[in-house]
């Protein structure tokens, strides 16, 4: 820090990176979240990306964005932000389109060297003026000659000028590091570990992450103090910076060792979802095995293949993807075999927005499948509970042996919180649900535990357990293939019943439960935003509490008394109602209101509250 400069204290701040999708918008705010992480702060950020493979530079479609929300308290760090308190904006279409994303008072900084004539024209600007166009105020701006500073810094580096400007991010990043004065050695480390195959590389990156910290240092940067956000109220224990996606590949593992079984993915690369396969793939030593197929239903049927030979098997896609796995996932629900479908939802329909995130897809997995198919569908509500919910949803699969789905959201899937690593010991036992050393020799596929409607699973290869299963319906006593009627109705129910039967925890009512005047219910990766809202109008002086589901099917035993229990509820969810529609067919009498966006983007806490003040009656408090 510079002599005589003061360091202001603040509780959270949000940090808005954006640029060409070459830019490495995505690597420079991944670092500034996991020097954050470590360092003690509460985390949530958002990748925001386009689908084009390569937008022309400079262009406004080719846009990309990485948001960071730190604060000093962990468990309150919920969201992104809905705005930016520091907008980085590395050429002119970056300040165009994002400025909408950053606060009237926000810190703006720019590389003046990419506003020159080409590139204000490529960004579609009228004028020269582009922050009088936009209506920033000039004192906001620390304006920068970041690429020829760059150049400056690695002129003696042997590298091509290509590489040189690959670096720029850096350079940006060593600014925004030393206005919130984070630790620079934590940057260096992760540099050194992402090229540790190029280390010329690796110090490159690292000459021009300091050289963005002394630019900093040496001009004040316009500035009138740097800030710090200092950690407060953290669990002890280890923590690490932590993607959805990463989270779910974790827990699935985690949940093979616990079941004691081998961990099998079939998959078919499908953005948002590729990272979990990517992940898995790392992990050999664990005896993970992981299968790039052809195409989905082989992922999904290979997969089924793996979970009848005994494996923990899994199965990860999109929506679209799981459109072409239904046949083969109805064979699971007929065979009635262990599986986990893991869907990372993203917009539609068909191809749709592959990069951004929507909760559309629940429905499909409720009931996108041929007959009566009923599958258990587990939501996780953030990027850390990812790895609690695949735990879990690999649990219910081999204890009541069925498939389940595991629907996740590109929100959560690529946005990343920090997490506090568990303990092996205190995770839930699983217990795969075998056949007895009592059935041996008389071991019939259908044969059902009394407690739970599951069937008992017996594993091929051993003596005394041979049986046949298949697409085709069975006689729930012989196993043998069978077109009675009767016994089709008493599968079809025994398939239902089994997923009824489900114990599931009750849903939690937060904030002002019992007495509140609405509450807001939710479901899935929405949560950060609904309790950051609920918060909010708690503040202001209203009643409100928050009903947020992560377990769809079956649904908590609860849920008619929570729902009936208030005058006013508001179902809040990324589709058209498909959530409030579920729960009207469960609950007799519930009619609830609904809020509902499909814009590819998380919900704006700032436009929640504005909309559910209407719904409150008390004008005294209300402000």
């Amino acid at each position: 820090m510079t002599e005589g400069m003061s360091v202001e204290e603040l509780r959270e701040v949000v940090i808005r990176f954006s640029g060409d999708s070459g830019d490495g918008m995505q690597l420079a705010g991944n670092i500034f979240s996991t020097i954050s992480a470590t360092e003690g702060n509460g985390i949530s950020t958002f990748p925001d990306y386009p689908a084009d493979i390569r937008a022309p530079q400079g262009s406004l479609t080719g846009v990309s964005g990485y948001q960071v929300h730190i604060g000093n308290d962990v468990d309150k760090v919920l969201t992104p932000g809905d705005r930016c308190d520091v907008l980085v904006a590395m050429n002119a279409a970056a300040l165009k389109t994002q400025i909408k994303f950053a606060k009237p008072t926000a810190t703006i900084i720019i590389d003046t060297n990419s506003f020159k004539e080409t590139d204000l024209k490529k960004a579609e600007f009228k004028s020269y003026d582009y922050l009088e166009e936009l209506g920033i105020d000039r004192d906001r701006v620390v304006a920068c000659p970041l690429t020829n500073m760059v150049k400056e810094a690695l002129k003696d580096s042997g590298l091509s000028m290509k590489a040189i400007l690959k670096s720029r991010n850096m350079f940006a990043l060593g600014v925004v590091c030393w206005l919130f004065n984070r630790n620079l050695e934590l940057g260096r480390e992760f540099l050194r570990h992402k090229f540790a195959k190029k280390p010329e590389i690796a110090e490159a990156n690292i000459r021009v992450m300091e050289a963005g910290w002394d630019y900093g240092e040496h001009t004040q940067a316009s500035v009138p103090h740097t800030y710090r956000v200092e950690s407060r109220h953290r669990h002890p224990g280890r923590y690490m910076d932590i993607t959805g996606n990463k989270a779910t590949a974790y827990g699935l593992i985690a949940a093979a060792e616990r079941a004691g079984m081998q961990l099998y993915l079939g998959s078919y690369p499908i953005t948002p979802a590729t990272d979990i396969l990517h992940e898995l793939a790392k992990h050999k030593s664990l005896g993970v095995i992981t299968v790039q197929a052809e195409d989905e239903l082989a992922a999904c049927a290979s997969a089924i293949g793996a979970s009848f030979a005994g494996a923990l098997a899994v199965t990860s896609t999109s929506g679209p993807g799981m459109c072409l796995k239904s046949e083969a996932m109805n064979l699971a629900v007929m065979d009635e075999l262990p599986l986990v479908v893991v869907d990372v939802q993203r917009g539609g329909p068909s191809t749709g927005l592959p990069t951004k995130a929507e909760q559309t897809d629940l429905l499909q997995a409720l009931f996108g499948r041929n007959g009566e198919s009923p599958m258990p569908v587990v939501a996780p509500k953030s990027p850390t509970d990812c790895f609690e919910a695949a735990y879990n949803a690999c649990r219910i699969a081999v204890e009541h042996v069925t498939p389940v789905v595991l629907l996740s959201d590109a929100f959560i899937a690529n946005g990343s919180a920090s997490w506090r690593l568990p303990v092996a010991d205190d995770l839930a036992p699983i217990h795969p649900h075998y056949a007895t050393e009592a059935m041996r020799g008389k071991y019939r596929p259908y044969y059902r535990d009394p407690k739970n409607g599951a069937r008992y699973w017996a594993i091929p290869g051993n003596e005394g357990y041979e049986h046949i299963i298949g697409g085709l319906e069975k006689d729930g006593t012989t196993g043998e293939i069978s077109n009675d009627p009767d016994n089709h109705n008493r599968m079809v129910h025994a398939r239902q019943e089994k997923v009824k039967r489900i114990e599931v925890p009750d849903v939690q009512v937060e904030g002002d439960a019992g007495t509140a005047d609405l509450l807001i219910v939710g479901w899935g990766g929405t949560y950060g935003h609904l309790y950051t809202a609920m918060e909010a109008l708690r503040e202001k002086g209203h009643k409100v509490a928050l009903a947020h589901f992560e377990y769809i099917n079956p649904l908590p035993k609860n849920t008619r008394e929570v729902l009936l229990g208030y005058k006013q509820v508001v179902v809040c969810e990324q589709n058209l109602g498909q959530f409030a529609a579920w729960l009207r067919a469960n609950v007799d009498g519930f009619a609830p209101h609904q809020y509902n966006e499909v814009k590819g983007q998380p919900f704006k806490v700032e436009q929640l509250v504005a909309a559910m003040l209407p719904l409150l009656d008390d004008d005294e408090v209300r402000q």
